[in-house]
């Protein structure tokens, strides 16, 4: 008795064929169920993309209030001294810190001991309550100081007889624009920039920032730091904070003062983890409701083509030629539902950040999960249609269509 002829492995390109077939054959009817698809993943997209815009929104915002900022100063000297004088912080305090993995940046200020006048001419004894501060370059960075007018203190003009004013300094001496002149210590001084108020660090309104080279040069400064402003890893901020004494002053930790984290970080820490369970939560019911239009398309699909199927099994398909068959179909359709609904959330995203005057922030997590797990739900979705087609009887099947 001759041998039967062994079944033909189908390739990628047969596969991707006969699944799309199915597909060209009910255009209307494949573009309703991948719209549905498309619909339940741009709605999770949306929600995780607006919802990851929000938060990108509050992480701003609660950055302007300074979750993530600390400050170093002087304690109460314990070591010597007279007792419940402030400690100095030694000149390297602030470079110590900076070597700390999660700082993100550390600027030191230093009090100096001297009177700023509006002119030669002001009598000595009319100061106006104004504080000289020595100050890094990097102060606006750290404390989010914004310029009212003129620009912040460079490599070059630190170096050299300039100042900031403080917004309350420069009402008090009412200078409102650089170039200006003030008097100090016997030296003229150029005004270069005016501060806007800086929320997270008061102090700074009511002084005249000086660079810390030229106050060293002209204002006989000592070079030792009154605070020390740093921004750390929010995720570190309390890691940072437990070792800050110690690297500030190695020798008397004990006569360093740090400012405890701000309450907004706690509840940013929650808020975060809140919206991750929502997101969570949110794409979980949206892919369970494309699977499940996915599993409905393919089982009415099976039902309606019978006859198709019986008359294939006797021109010599397999059984698992069928279940690739209703597979393919069900991925492919799954693939085209999720593109679209990739698409669509990212649109409505887009839309809706633009309209709230957001950045628009879609993760790239919440994009490629979306898409692998519509394949995944697909397939699984379409694997009961493709196992009960292959089971069909041809001649069941024949009879039937």
């Amino acid at each position: 008795m001759k041998p039967l002829p062994r079944p033909v492995r189908l390739s990628p390109s047969d596969v991707t064929r006969l699944g799309s077939a199915g597909l060209r054959a009910r255009p209307l009817r494949a573009f309703l169920s991948a719209l549905g698809i498309a619909i339940g993943i741009g709605a999770m997209l949306a929600v995780v993309g607006i919802s990851a815009s929000s938060r990108a929104e509050l992480n701003r915002t609660l950055d302007q209030l300074g979750t993530n900022l600390l400050t170093v100063t002087p304690g109460s000297n314990v070591a010597g001294g007279m007792a419940g004088t402030a400690a100095p912080l030694p000149a390297v305090s602030a470079k110590m810190i900076r070597r700390i993995g999660p700082v993100r940046s550390a600027v030191a200020a230093g009090t100096i001991n001297t009177y700023v006048y509006r002119n030669d001419h002001v009598p000595s004894s009319e100061t106006s309550s104004v504080a000289v501060v020595a100050v890094e370059g990097d102060l606006p960075r750290t404390v989010a100081a914004t310029l009212r007018s003129g620009a912040w203190l460079t490599p070059a003009t630190a170096r050299y007889p300039a100042v900031v004013l403080g917004s309350r300094a420069a009402d008090r001496l009412d200078v409102h624009a650089s170039g200006v002149r003030l008097w100090m210590r016997g030296q003229w001084f150029a005004v270069v920039g005016v501060l806007e108020p800086v929320t997270l660090a008061p102090a700074l309104d009511s002084a005249v920032l000086v660079g810390w080279p030229a106050a060293v040069s002209y204002l006989d400064f000592a070079g030792r730091p009154t605070v020390i402003y740093l921004r750390a890893t929010d995720s570190q901020v309390l890691a940072v904070r437990a070792v800050l004494a110690q690297t500030a002053n190695p020798q008397n930790p004990n006569e360093v003062a740090i400012s405890r984290p701000s309450d907004a970080l706690a509840a940013r820490q929650a808020t975060d983890a809140a919206l991750t369970g929502l997101l969570l939560g949110l794409g979980a019911v949206a892919l369970l409701v494309g699977g499940v239009g996915v599993a409905n398309t393919m089982v009415i699909s099976v039902l309606e083509r019978r006859a198709e199927i019986g008359l294939r099994r006797s021109l010599g398909a397999t059984r698992g030629h069928i279940r690739i068959q209703f597979l393919a179909e069900s991925l492919l359709l799954s693939m085209l539902g999720g593109a679209g609904g990739i698409l669509l959330g990212v649109a409505v995203t887009s839309g809706y950040a633009l309209t709230q005057g957001w950045a628009t922030v879609v993760p790239v997590w919440a994009t490629t999960g979306g898409l692998a797990a519509t394949l995944g739900i697909g397939m699984l979705a379409g694997l009961y249609p493709a196992v009960r087609a292959s089971r069909l009887p041809p001649a069941e099947a024949l009879a039937a269509g």
